[in-house]
């Protein structure tokens, strides 16, 4: 007797409620054993305890039925062990992955983020009827008394028969987004894989070739399961209209390297089609496919100025290119007095992608040379040397200075000079050229990569590629009335009528001077001489002629291996007298061995770090002052 006055029955699977199906644990215990009934009461009698609680619930939610028909009810069976939706069987792992997409789908819906774990378990056990035991529905009527039956009773199939098809599926209690979709196309890439722009704003490397011809003569389960391949990338780049940076942080470029290809491999000797030379083709043919390396060369005659241009921008990064060099040498004659506060500037301006490879002077004659910072284990042992054309040796204003290495298999020589000035010693810039070419004393440790075309008597013959830039100092042969004619009559980009009246060319035609050396065509007017800040030439009482006097001449070992890209001045720089020259080229590249005494890497470091720190601090500065300028601005209104 229940404290209610109820009677409480022992729990007997016989007594079934009419309409109710019996299930097969049911019709087994009609079967009893006269023998075991007695047990079978004893451990029904244990059952007895825990189910008069939920009698006593259940009459608890009778008395409320009567009170708010709407009342929901409790789940009429438990859920069996390893039955699911559609009586199937799901695992641990799938509850699990299932409750956790359903949380990451309701998170979408749920602005206020409200939702927590145990409201989606609980979502869990109303939104899914048919995942009940008995598959009947949530919704039972207000007065039906559920039956409590054993956990481990297997349960029949005709519940789900006698269950209402149109409450099996219960609404769901929020609604589930779409996947997100893209509002607007991607701008389309360009879809050829021999672009200039593609393949040099995304530079990929085309490696593991190596990998890959291993991988086809060893057995197939030996080949190498390496991930998207830098050459696979360039593909999936190409034909995609993604955002190309969004793959480039996706995947990595360093390749993976086998402890028996570092083995096999030697630093300090190898040949040219060695596999795996740090010099040889494999290697120059990841970093340049086409065998092509940009160089960047300018000139200027800085006049002694000791206020370096705030801004060298203008000089070293044109805006009317579509890229950065990967090599920038630049030669000052006349140079600025603190040299180690120019090559900051320098490095300031070009920015952290650059190193200085290497720096050399002469008295005011600065040579600079800036190197990719990726490229600079590809460069060897870095050399320079010295010539000064003064009687009077420690005058070092006349003279040049050179700086040789090697990159990869090709060997450069750059070379920037400052000839005898004067408009009618033509002589004497001969014999400066003459004494330069047979003292300048480069290579000293470097291998000559063709001594067979090499003479002791001309440096230029010992190296692949030369760059010699620098003021010459040759003039026009004319008077300074008819060269202003001429470039008033010149029109657009043609100086043929002033060049032939050009000292230089008709002395390199006659073969007197830089003998081999070629220069591109000249379509910019003179460069010296200008009244400091102004557009307007000489207006001393001196009245010197305009004369072409920075050139920039190149020679090549072999017939077009240099070809030129742009060949101009820069106007815009107006702190001289003299207008920088500024010429971009591309050369061809060979590979090389491995026995080339390597820089290891080494660049300026103190020069580096200064350079950048000044970087910033600049830009940190515009950045106040432009909101300084937006605070004090003032917003006028109309009443």
């Amino acid at each position: 007797m229940s404290e209610h006055g109820d009677s409480i029955v022992p729990f007997n699977p016989t007594e079934l409620r009419s309409g109710e199906p019996a299930c097969k644990a049911d019709i087994t215990v009609l079967r009893v054993d006269p023998r075991t009934e007695k047990s079978n009461k004893e451990e029904l009698k244990d059952i007895k305890n825990p189910y008069e609680g939920a009698k006593l619930l259940q009459d608890e939610h009778n008395k409320d039925a009567k009170l708010s028909p709407f009342q929901p009810r409790p789940p009429s069976l438990p859920k069996p062990v390893g039955l699911g939706m559609g009586g199937k069987n799901i695992s641990f792992d799938e509850k699990v992955r299932g409750r956790r997409l359903r949380n990451s789908q309701e998170s979408l819906t749920d602005p206020g983020e409200t939702g927590s774990s145990t409201d989606s378990l609980k979502e869990d056990t109303s939104s899914n009827g048919q995942g009940l035991a008995s598959g009947r529905p949530l919704d039972l009527p207000p007065m039906e008394t559920p039956s409590f039956r054993i956990r481990t009773d297997s349960f029949s199939e005709t519940d789900n028969e006698h269950s209402d098809p149109s409450k099996e599926r219960l609404k769901p209690s929020r609604i589930i987004l779409s996947p997100l979709q893209s509002t607007g196309t991607y701008p389309p890439l360009e879809n050829s894989a021999a672009s200039t722009s593609l393949r040099t704003t995304n530079r990929i490397d085309r490696d593991c070739l190596d990998y890959s011809a291993v991988g086809r003569r060893g057995r197939g389960s030996e080949r190498l399961q390496r991930k998207l391949s830098d050459s696979r990338l360039l593909d999936t780049m190409v034909s995609d209209n993604d955002s190309v940076h969004s793959m480039k942080s996706t995947y990595s470029v360093l390749n993976p390297i086998r402890p028996r290809d570092v083995r096999n491999r030697s630093f300090l000797e190898g040949s040219v089609l060695g596999n795996g030379a740090l010099l040889g083709a494999e290697e120059l043919d990841r970093y340049f496919p086409e065998r092509r390396l940009g160089i960047y060369v300018a000139t200027w005659n800085m006049q002694g100025g000791k206020g370096l241009p705030c801004n060298l921008d203008d000089l070293l990064l044109p805006t009317d290119t579509d890229f950065a060099q990967d090599v920038y040498v630049i030669g000052v004659q006349e140079g600025c007095p603190d040299r180690r506060e120019w090559e900051i500037h320098l490095q300031e301006t070009l920015g952290p992608y650059y190193v200085m490879l290497y720096a050399a002077a002469h008295g005011v004659l600065y040579l600079t040379v800036f190197v990719r910072r990726d490229l600079i284990w590809f460069c060897s042992e870095v050399e320079h040397a010295t010539v000064t054309t003064r009687i009077i040796s420690q005058i070092k204003t006349k003279g040049a200075v050179g700086i040789g290495f090697t990159f990869f298999g090709t060997s450069f020589l750059f070379i920037t000079s400052h000839f005898t000035s004067g408009d009618s010693k033509v002589y004497e810039r001969i014999l400066d050229y003459n004494k330069i070419i047979e003292a300048l004393a480069l290579p000293r440790n470097l291998p000559d990569t063709n001594p067979y075309r090499s003479t002791t008597s001309d440096v230029t013959t010992r190296f692949d590629e030369v760059f010699w830039f620098g003021d010459f100092n040759f003039r026009l042969n004319k008077a300074r009335g008819e060269v202003e004619a001429i470039l008033n009559q010149v029109t657009g980009a043609d100086m043929s009528p002033l060049l032939q009246h050009d000292q230089l060319l008709k002395e390199m035609k006659e073969g007197s001077i830089f003998k081999g050396f070629q220069e591109a065509s000249i379509y910019f007017p003179p460069t010296y001489k200008f009244d400091i800040g102004c557009d307007v030439y000489d207006t001393t009482t001196k009245q010197r002629t305009p004369s072409y006097t920075d050139r920039i001449l190149y020679r090549n070992r072999q017939a077009d291996d240099i070809k030129v890209v742009k060949y101009m001045s820069c106007l815009s720089i107006k702190t001289s007298d003299h207008r920088p020259v500024i010429g971009m080229f591309q050369v061809k590249l060979r590979p090389g061995r491995d026995n080339i005494p390597l820089g290891a890497g080494q660049f300026d470091r103190s020069l580096y770090l200064e350079g950048i720190r000044r970087r910033i601090t600049r830009e940190l500065n515009k950045r106040e002052a432009a909101m300084k300028i937006q605070n004090n601005s003032t917003v006028c209104t109309i009443s």
